[in-house]
């Protein structure tokens, strides 16, 4: 087995998660059979119970794991599907040790950190590995964090067991008020790594501009490493540069010549360059408005902004998006919404800025402008098309409102009653069966599709008769569960209770949402 650990200095937010995904893109680009894992730290057991704010979006894999929004970095720049055994977590490997000597699988012994939950972690990283050519390892947080010791210790393990490359992402500040780079942080956090037993092969230098030459010899010098293992990783206008950055660096050469990897094919990249150079030539501009609750903080949306930008490459047409509070909705009218030329209705969870986004609903259907709601944004465009089109009173959904008169959305059966709320909702990928002549059919161009859901509250069959005789279409199911709604006489108003933006890459574009910007831009 071969294993690329990446880790990270100074501070968090630096760009591990792209790096890893970029580092796995050049390797996979020679042929190699390569898959990425993401280590957090947390002891929350997975992502599901996190609050947005804190954590950003949850990232739901197709086997229904609620994971860290890297494990959908790694699904984007990799073009394939992962596993929620990709997302290791410090909660799930602690609850497992104690669940082992629990049941005496340790005969007795004393259970330490080291030997006991080391090896549990190396195990569940080789179990991941074990049908790859490379795994490439991201351990969250920073350098010094205490709870990153297990999991650093761990990978300083493997240097000794298996062929492993160590690879340091680390924040190297300019300071203008005097023009000058600064690598004393990164000199700090390489000797950090060092003092825990990790010497890194290779440094990845994340900053505003480019390294200058005498940084990059300081960086060198006191990271022990020849110049060439120094990488600068300079911001860039999208990230799916960054792969060109570091290759252009050779890094994927290093990594391939201190894992003794021989080349499997010549380096092909011209998929991912072809793409790149789309999302950067569009010449047509289209304003998109994302109506959510969670506005304040991007990643909280991170899979759906880019899911526009791949369908952006795809139709020529550049994507402005608008991230629109909700809860100003609710103060101030639709009148934020009126210089966007399509509405996408997100998801999300507690009744905080319901109403706002059923304005949001009413303005998009009745203006006839592109409407596309996602999850809790389809079940409101059911609550609002009830209450504006059918005249039902007090409709609602019973998360909001459980008196409600008119429960048209309503919970299911099985999610009644639970004690737990960590991974108990609908989750994960489904097939999805399509009805001919509708609208979504024919984006989607096939009978079945595969969608992955999280929720808990689902379409009230009791009301599928009376929507159906207004002219509200019931476009997809799985079984008896309704999938989709769609509006034949709007020009696009579609509603999913699955989240597409999950399943969206940079090289298979969304049908979805490259029909809505189509609609958006009137093509």
């Amino acid at each position: 087995m071969k294993f690329v650990f990446i880790t990270g200095g100074v501070l968090s937010s630096l760009g591990k998660g792209i790096t890893a995904a970029s580092v796995g893109l050049l390797l996979k680009s020679r042929g190699l059979k390569v898959t990425i894992v993401k280590i957090d730290p947390y002891l929350n057991y997975d992502a599901g119970t996190m609050n947005p704010y804190q954590h950003g979006e949850v990232f739901v894999t197709d086997d229904g794991g609620e994971t860290d929004l890297d494990i959908g970095h790694y699904e984007r720049f990799l073009n394939e599907n992962l596993s929620k055994r990709n997302n290791i977590t410090a909660g799930q490997v602690y609850m497992e040790v104690v669940e082992r000597e629990r049941k005496g699988v340790y005969l007795g012994a004393t259970v330490q950190v080291v030997p006991h939950l080391t090896d549990l972690i190396k195990e569940r990283i080789k179990e991941v590995a074990r049908d790859y050519d490379i795994t490439v390892v991201e351990i969250g947080g920073t350098v010094g964090d205490i709870e990153s010791l297990p999991f650093l210790e761990a990978a300083r393990q493997m240097g000794l067991e298996e062929s492993s490359f160590y690879l340091h992402v680390s924040y190297v500040p300019f300071v203008r008020s005097v023009g000058e780079i600064k690598t004393k942080p990164t000199q700090h956090s390489v000797q950090k790594l060092r003092e825990i037993g990790i010497q890194p092969d290779a440094l990845v230098a994340r900053g505003e501009i480019p390294l200058t030459p005498e940084a990059r010899r300081k960086l060198a010098l006191f990271s022990n490493l020849p110049l060439r293992a120094v990488v600068s990783a300079h911001d860039v206008d999208n990230v799916y540069e960054v792969p060109f950055l570091l290759d252009g660096q050779g890094l994927d050469d290093l990594i391939l010549e201190k894992l003794g990897v021989g080349v499997y094919r010549p380096k092909d990249l011209s998929a991912w360059r072809d793409f790149v150079g789309r999302v950067e030539g569009g010449n047509k501009r289209v304003r998109v408005a994302i109506v959510g609750k969670y506005v304040e903080v991007r990643d909280a949306y991170k899979s759906l902004l880019e899911a526009l930008v791949h369908a952006a490459a795809e139709t020529g047409v550049g994507v402005e998006v608008g991230l629109i509070d909700a809860i100003d909705l609710e103060k101030r009218g639709t009148d934020p919404l009126k210089d966007y030329s399509g509405l996408i209705i997100a998801g999300g969870f507690g009744r905080r800025g319901i109403e706002g986004k059923i304005k949001a609903v009413q303005y998009g259907r009745e203006k006839g402008i592109p409407t596309l709601g996602i999850c809790l944004g389809m079940q409101l465009m059911t609550v609002e098309w009830a209450r504006n089109v059918l005249g039902l009173k007090g409709a609602h959904s019973e998360e909001f409102d459980p008196k409600t008169p008119h429960p048209v959305i309503h919970i299911l059966p099985e999610q009644k009653d639970l004690k737990r709320m960590g991974a108990t909702m609908r989750l994960g990928g489904q097939d999805v069966r399509l009805r001919e002549g509708t609208l979504i059919h024919s984006l989607y161009g096939r009978d079945t599709v595969r969608e992955r859901h999280r929720h808990r509250y689902e379409f009230n069959n009791a009301y599928r008769q009376k929507f159906s005789e207004s002219g509200m279409v019931i476009s997809a199911e799985v079984g008896e569960l309704v999938e989709a709604v769609e509006w034949p006489e709007h020009p696009f108003y579609i509603g999913v209770q699955f989240h597409p933006e999950y399943s969206s890459k940079p090289l298979q574009p969304h049908p979805l949402f490259v029909g809505f910007l189509k609609a958006s831009n009137r093509l």
